[in-house]
C-alpha cells in the first residue's frame, strides 16, 4: 500500500468517455452481475482510459505537469469500446472492455510518457493496453468465464477523443472521487 502524504495530490492522466459509452458499460455490468462471482463494479460515471498513473504528486509540481502535458501533440481520433475480457483467461481478477482505435490511444500514452519523464515520472515498464475497467473480482466463480464469453462481442459504443485530462483522485470510503485539474485539447501544430 502506498503511503499517503498530507498535501500530496493523487493524480493520473486520462481520456474521458462520453455518456453514450458509459451507458453501454453499465449495460455490460448488468449482464456481468448475473453471474455467481462476487464482483466490485466500477461506477460507470467514473469510467475513463488511464494513459498514465502519476501517483502522489507534490502540489508545487502540478504546474510543471500541466506545462508538460501542453506539449503533447496529436490529432483527434475515434475509439470504439469493444468486447469484455478478463486479465486472465482461467481465473480473472479484473474484467474490462477492450478499445479499438488503430493504435492511437497507445501513441497518445507514449507521448504523455515522453512529456512527463523529464519531471521524474518513470516510464511504465509494461506494455500499454488501452482498456476500461468494469469490475474487480472479489470471489471467483466459473460462471464469470461464461458471462465474459457472452459479452465478448459487445460494443458499448464509440467516442471521439479530442483531449487528455489531468485528474485528481481522492480516495473515500465510498470509492474514489475524481476532479479534472486541466484538459489539453488535441490538435497538431
Amino acid at each position: 500500500m502506498v503511503a499517503y502524504h498530507a498535501g500530496m495530490v493523487r493524480a493520473f492522466v486520462a481520456i474521458e468517455l462520453t455518456d453514450e459509452v458509459k451507458n453501454g458499460l453499465r449495460d455490460a455490468q448488468e449482464r456481468l452481475g448475473e453471474c455467481r462471482a462476487r464482483l466490485k463494479m466500477v461506477d460507470p460515471a467514473l469510467a475513463h482510459i488511464t494513459l498514465k498513473f502519476l501517483g502522489e504528486v507534490a502540489p508545487e509540481q502540478i504546474e510543471a505537469v500541466e506545462e508538460a502535458l501542453r506539449t503533447v501533440r496529436g490529432a483527434p481520433f475515434t475509439l470504439t469500446v469493444g468486447g469484455v475480457e478478463g486479465n486472465n483467461r482461467r481465473r480473472p481478477r479484473v474484467v474490462w472492455c477492450t478499445v479499438s482505435d488503430g493504435g492511437e490511444t497507445a501513441r497518445l500514452a507514449a507521448a504523455v510518457e515522453k512529456a512527463l519523464e523529464p519531471l521524474g515520472f518513470e516510464r511504465e515498464k509494461r506494455g500499454f493496453t488501452p482498456h476500461i475497467t468494469l469490475a474487480r473480482v472479489r470471489e471467483f466463480d466459473p460462471s464469470l468465464l461464461e458471462a465474459i464469453e457472452d459479452l465478448g462481442g459487445a460494443e458499448p459504443g464509440a467516442c471521439e477523443v479530442r483531449a487528455v485530462a489531468l485528474k485528481k483522485s481522492t480516495l473515500t470510503r465510498t470509492g474514489p472521487v475524481y476532479e479534472t485539474l486541466m484538459e489539453v485539447a488535441l490538435g497538431e501544430d
